[in-house]
């Protein structure tokens, strides 16, 4: 990888995060407004000081206008961007990069997404026309292969790896019932997870997350200027994305047991960030649970288990809120559902409540004093993806 990153040279002095629930009352426009609003509150900035805005939405707006209108911005650019399900944290990046160039002195990045009002499934891709070599199975279908292809490959008997996938479920439902943000609030057990019908492959609804409308939004500026809008704020530490090429999708060696973008995401953020043991380095890790099986292959990609150990430690304990290195801490889209363009950012503020000392006690971590956290994006299928992998600091250097 070919990035020299900015490390120290950003900082997040403010954010802001709506309820992720089924806002049929909430328009696109309303959530993007609180969020906006409650990231600039604390600065006691107004809308028309920020320089630049980008706002991430995969399908509730074509352009920067979605956000301009609602703001009531004039003069200023505000740019769209869309990257499948990295889409949120795409235009934190770009904010970042837009402020450490010199470009901005203050700039906003702002993810939302109305997705229950377009159906039962949410979000749906355009009809592009292609070369018919692309897959044509459901996202849950696509990522359920990945359940049997681990289990093959490292001698686990299905069974047994059935109940590791329900117990990060039930993880991820434990701290989601912890946090008035996320859309569902109630744990669940191992047992009863394993009781519940397949909907695809091995997984059952409980191993896929959920469909939700929400928004969250981060204002940057220099790091030198931190300290001028906070006493805590959270610096860049890392920005890295990938896309793939689908090769996997053509290649008869594609064993579903790996995600290569993941993986070279998460060098490419080590390196920038200085990181060489992630696993005991970083204080916390939000990643991209779309499905189970997704989070379980994502503790090797990411460097935090050996290949084929994962499942052990998820049996551990390992990434429990008391674990090692605590995993969705929030509750993760499997609490939260996913409002694509929002739901980077989303993980964003779990870190930023963590490392500043301001998630609520029954969800905060010990490990908070290592400094560092990890956000994880992915968007497309196993074979075919973009990742990005951001690290953020609680101390410059």
């Amino acid at each position: 990888m070919g990035s020299h990153g900015i490390a120290d040279r950003v900082a997040i002095v403010s954010m802001g995060c709506t309820a992720f629930r089924e806002h049929w009352d909430r328009s696109t426009d309303d959530l993007a407004i609180d969020a906006t609003l409650e990231a600039l509150a604390p600065l006691d900035l107004r809308p028309a000081d920020v320089d630049a805005w980008w706002l991430g939405t995969a399908q509730s707006g074509m352009s920067g206008i979605t956000l301009a209108a609602p703001l009531k911005l004039e003069g200023v650019p505000v740019t769209r961007v869309e990257n499948y399900c990295a889409t949120g944290s795409e235009a934190l990046r770009q904010a970042c990069y837009a402020v450490a160039s010199g470009a901005y002195d203050v700039a906003a990045a702002v993810g939302v997404e109305k997705v229950k009002d377009s159906g039962y499934q949410g979000l749906n891709a355009f009809p592009i026309p292609t070369d018919g070599t692309q897959r044509s199975l459901t996202a849950a279908a696509m990522f359920s292969l990945v359940a049997p292809a681990y289990a093959e490959r490292y001698g686990i008997d299905p069974a047994e790896l059935r109940r590791t996938l329900a117990r990060i479920a039930s993880k991820n439902h434990a701290n989601g019932a912890r946090n008035p943000r996320a859309q569902f609030r109630r744990e669940i057990d191992v047992d009863a997870i394993c009781a519940m019908p397949e909907v695809a492959g091995m997984l059952s609804v409980f191993d896929c997350a959920g469909v939700a409308d929400g928004a969250a939004a981060a204002v940057v500026v220099r790091a030198e200027d931190a300290h001028r809008y906070t006493d805590r704020p959270i610096f860049v530490k890392a920005l890295s994305t990938v896309a793939g090429n689908g090769a996997g999708l053509l290649d008869p060696d594609y064993d579903y047991t790996h995600f290569p973008e993941c993986e070279w995401a998460a060098a490419d953020a080590y390196a920038q960030a200085g990181v060489t043991d992630p696993r005991r380095q970083l204080a916390m890790a939000e990643v991209h649970d779309c499905f189970t099986p997704t989070e379980l292959v994502l503790m090797e990609d990411l460097g935090f288990s050996e290949r084929g150990e994962a499942w052990r430690d998820c049996e551990a304990g390992v990434f429990d809120l008391t674990g090692e290195l605590p995993v969705n801490t929030d509750g993760g889209l499997k609490s939260f559902g996913h409002p694509v363009g929002a739901s980077g950012l989303r993980m964003l503020f779990e870190c930023w409540l963590q490392l500043r000392g301001e998630a609520p006690e029954d969800r905060r971590i010990a490990t908070a004093d290592r400094g560092l956290a990890l956000t994880h994006n992915l968007g497309g299928y196993p074979g075919e993806m973009v990742s990005f992998v951001g690290i953020w600091g609680s101390e410059l250097g």
